[in-house]
């Protein structure tokens, strides 16, 4: 294939999947390799959609690899754990994290172990795996007993409109608590309402009292899957219920706001691949507080405060030493700042590129 650019197929339905996780490396991904100078490759997006496809399934087993085939491809790209169920051209896929083979438990729903046996077949049928942080590729092998060089670590980036707010944009915001992602069992967010709770009884655990402890606010900007409800019934019997705003889904826009003018990301998640919401929320200044859980420490390295996931006095201190000491969180910002700068698209899309040219010589498994 020397001479030419590899013609690289890619699942085109990941650019609207209900996952904004998702959304956001496929868009980030393919819109760097267009920006590179001299990427070597050629990409194709693969839509195989329409009455052929009536589930995700079928759509693996009939649709998209006739799509695939019918492309003349030198390999395809699956970036969302699943890839095509038969075919000869070789497959790169994207596994993010495997928390459905590692913790079943937190997805009790009637179909998760047929998504459990696709997610096993696709990583075991791919050429290569790419996943984005050297935590999961442990997990990937213990999961899968896929062999180590057959995964690659692609860390991800953070887009350019992540940044700290301008400055002279002084405005005074009540303060606030803020976690980006899903409401599901793994966020383990009840440990920041209980730490609110302790932290509203004596909010001078830091040694100062930053600010009325009836001010704070945790406000929750993600999709609600099923933790909200009982959630916001521990804050009620907490006596903090008017203190939780649940926002949904945000804009980017919306987004980036919240990041910029909260008093601290916290995220207490039990299991991360990676955690976008790290390095977003760094990259706009925005102290973190989050568990030294999976990759969560990976990410972040010294750019954080990082506590056991179960340590509810723990949250409570580090929430009470952000709000009172400007010194931690001007530090905290500081060190949140130059961390997030050394994750960039560019980087993510170079090593994916070298994944391409690597699995479009690889023999895929089949099995």
């Amino acid at each position: 294939m020397s001479g030419r650019a590899l013609r690289i197929g890619i699942d085109g339905r990941a650019f609207h999947s209900p996952a904004a996780g998702v959304r956001r490396y496929v868009t980030e991904l393919t819109r760097a390799i267009a920006g590179l100078a001299e990427p070597g490759v050629e990409l194709v997006t693969i839509d195989a959609t329409g009455p052929s496809a009536p589930t995700n399934l079928g759509r693996h087993a009939t649709a998209l690899p006739m799509a695939i085939r019918a492309a003349r491809v030198d390999l395809f790209h699956a970036p969302a754990y699943t890839a095509p169920l038969w075919g000869a051209t070789p497959i790169v896929l994207s596994v993010h994290d495997v928390s459905y083979a590692r913790h079943p438990e937190w997805y009790p729903y009637r179909r998760d172990p047929l998504r459990r046996w696709f997610y096993r077949r696709s990583a075991r049928r791919a050429a290569l795996i790419v996943t984005i942080s050297e935590f999961s590729k442990r997990e990937i092998i213990a999961a899968y007993d896929i062999p180590p060089e057959r995964i690659v670590v692609t860390p991800l980036g953070v887009s350019d409109q992540f940044r700290p707010r301008e400055p002279g944009d002084s405005a005074a915001d009540p303060p606030f608590l803020l976690h980006v992602g899903d409401l599901h069992a793994r966020r383990n967010l009840g440990v920041v309402v209980r730490a609110m709770a302790r932290w509203a009884h004596n909010p001078t655990v830091a040694g100062s009292n930053p600010a009325p402890a009836t001010n704070l606010r945790l406000v929750l900007a993600g999709v609600d899957r099923g933790l909200a409800g009982p959630l916001l019934d521990e804050a009620a019997g907490l006596g903090l219920r008017e203190a939780i705003d649940i926002c949904g889904r945000v804009s980017d826009d919306e987004l980036v706001a919240l990041y910029q003018r909260c008093a601290a990301l916290v995220y207490p998640s039990r299991y991360e691949g990676f955690g976008f919401p790290l390095v977003e929320a760094m990259a706009c200044g925005a102290p973190v507080i989050a568990a030294g859980t999976s990759a969560i420490p990976e990410v972040t390295g010294t750019a954080a405060l990082l506590l056991d996931p179960d340590d509810e006095p723990g949250f409570a201190e580090a929430i009470a030493r952000v709000l009172a000491d400007p010194a931690c969180a001007a530090d905290l910002r500081a060190r949140g700042l130059a961390r997030a700068a050394q994750f960039t698209w560019a980087e993510t899309a170079t090593r994916t590129i070298a994944a391409y040219r690597r699995a479009a010589n690889v023999q895929s498994p089949g099995s």
